[in-house]
């Protein structure tokens, strides 16, 4: 099962992963876990992407697309992923395609959670509100205008990924308001409905059967064997029943010619001489 989780932050994607990672066995891949991995091990991506953010650049997506391949290429995400905050736009999500293409795999969905901004930035008040109460530490993100300057650069950046895996036709949309248990219910009830759907494409895939086939060829071995026992009357060539036509025609204009040929009846004998009589001699006038 490989996965991608999509909305803006507050969403509640990460809470979602881990309830797919749990489900189905799959890991979760987060670019901004990898990136740390990369740098702690000292990596020669690692040392890039230090140098990178020691300048306070982002990361080109070439190094990010690297970053991923090599991580899905190990033993435990042989089962599959689920992607969360990658990719954050259109160009990442063409070379994540390429990249996944080159390994002969693809998603198997897309869920975005469909959220109201408004809804988040008084959810995140709240939180902060809460926090601050039972005099709690707040986290980076725990902050209203932090928080809607992540929306603005959602709107622009990632949004667009949602036509783009629409028009491929594995976008799965979740509204991502209701309560948590609902929300994770939505989205297996949309995996199991891209499971069913990929299942019955198969089914009818097998259903036609090609020209030549094992069962044409019994099929049309059968109707050999009935017809030389005598159960099916083989049917005369349609050449043959030209050509009885063709000479039939020909001995019907031949006939006129057959009667023309007979021999005539022979010509009457010459009459005797005028007085003499039968067996004596002729008289003399």
């Amino acid at each position: 099962m490989r996965l991608i989780l999509l909305g803006p932050p507050g969403a509640g994607k990460g809470t979602q992963a881990q309830h797919l990672v749990a489900k189905y066995g799959i890991i979760q891949l987060s670019t901004g876990d990898m990136l740390r991995a990369a740098v702690a091990a000292g990596t020669p991506i690692g040392r890039q992407v230090s140098e990178i953010m020691a300048s306070g650049a982002l990361c080109p997506d070439e190094i990010v697309v690297s970053i991923v391949e090599d991580r899905v290429q190990q033993p435990d995400a042989h089962e599959g992923f689920v992607l969360d905050g990658f990719p954050r736009t259109v160009p990442q999500a063409v070379a994540l395609d390429r990249m996944l293409a080159r390994h002969g795999v693809a998603l198997n969905a897309v869920i975005a959670l469909k959220v109201d901004e408004n809804a988040l930035l008084k959810r995140i008040e709240s939180r902060v509100a809460e926090t601050r109460a039972r005099g709690g530490a707040l986290r980076d993100d725990d902050d209203p205008q932090v928080l809607h300057r992540r929306l603005l650069a959602y709107r622009e950046q990632t949004a667009p990924l949602i036509t783009y895996y629409q028009l491929q036709g594995v976008l799965q949309t979740v509204d991502g308001m209701a309560p948590i248990p609902q929300v994770t219910a939505a989205i297996e009830r949309a995996l199991c409905d891209v499971t069913a759907a990929k299942e019955g494409s198969g089914a009818k895939a097998a259903k036609k059967a090609p020209v030549g086939s094992i069962p044409a060829a019994k099929a049309a071995t059968a109707k050999k064997s009935a017809a030389a026992k005598g159960k099916e009357p083989a049917r005369r060539p349609p050449a043959a029943a030209k050509h009885t036509i063709a000479i039939g025609k020909k001995s019907k204009k031949a006939a006129p010619a057959a009667r023309s040929a007979r021999p005539r009846k022979a010509a009457p004998a010459a009459r005797r001489p005028v007085g003499k009589p039968k067996g004596g001699k002729a008289r003399s006038r």
